[in-house]
């Protein structure tokens, strides 16, 4: 398993970090296969798996049940979980006592907090050994307030997301995530921490990337965001089931081949 060292030294020599969203046992099983650095247990389990309209239904539950899940799919790669909506800026007591248990039922490696109004729980949580992925730019939590859209076009707020990024840094944040912003800001904000910095549809200049398991697949996904590249397409699953019905119904499955031929009636009958 990579380790936070490892993750500082493939910043400093510019290895790339690859970060990949699971939410199962199987998809965990097939990204730690395929020896992806890290593995995030995203909130965005909300719509891609369980049907939700947005991240704002996820709850602590939901975040434990798919993080364990993952865990033993993914035993040996480095795991963050998301902090769900609605545990992290209500009391900084509380919300700190809800990142322990999150982290400490989970066996996550750390979890992930959205949000600079979020530094002072990041840096009790540092204080504590919890440690913390710092998430900006486009935070889907906040989805009602910013659209799903490009955030910091202007020079205003440019500026005020590098004073985050540095804040979440010098809170004690050991890696930022940093979402649909213009990619020579994500360079730039890349190039001023000492901490990691994982893009999604931030461009090349940052430490890594992320992208969403059924993204990359084409699993079960109706939109396709501007910075998601196919790899490969489940959706052919669909003609597979059909061709399952068609079979059922014209009773050409099981045929002999997928059938147990042991002729017990005849013994039974004697």
């Amino acid at each position: 398993m990579k380790t936070l060292k490892d993750f500082m030294r493939m910043k400093h020599e510019r290895e790339k970090i690859s970060m990949l969203t699971a939410y199962d046992y199987p998809s965990a099983k097939q990204a730690e296969a395929a020896e992806i650095d890290m593995i995030l247990v995203g909130d965005s389990l909300g719509m891609t798996v369980l049907g939700y309209e947005s991240t704002v239904d996820v709850t602590l539950e939901d975040m434990k049940h798919h993080a364990r899940a993952v865990r033993r799919g993914a035993k040996d790669t480095y795991i963050v979980v998301d902090m769900p909506f609605g545990t992290i800026g209500i009391d900084e007591s509380r919300d700190t006592a809800l990142a322990i248990e999150l982290y400490r039922d989970t066996n996550a490696n750390a979890i992930k907090i959205e949000g600079a109004h979020a530094a002072p729980v990041i840096k009790k949580c540092h204080d504590i050994g919890i440690p913390v992925v710092a998430h900006l730019g486009l935070t889907p939590q906040s989805f009602g307030i910013t659209g799903y859209q490009l955030q910091a076009t202007s020079k205003e707020a440019a500026k005020q997301l590098i004073e985050d990024a540095k804040l979440v840094e010098k809170s004690g944040a050991i890696m930022l995530v940093l979402e649909a912003i213009p990619s020579d800001l994500a360079h730039a904000i890349t190039e001023t921490l000492t901490i990691p910095v994982i893009g999604i549809g931030a461009g090349v200049g940052t430490d890594g990337q992320v992208l969403v398991y059924h993204d990359v697949l084409n699993y079960g996904v109706e939109h396709k965001p501007k910075f998601v590249k196919r790899y490969g397409d489940f959706s052919t699953g669909v003609e597979a089931l059909k061709n399952y019905h068609d079979e059922v119904k014209r009773q050409a499955f099981p045929s002999e081949e997928y059938t147990y031929k042991k002729q017990i009636m005849n013994e039974v009958d004697e």
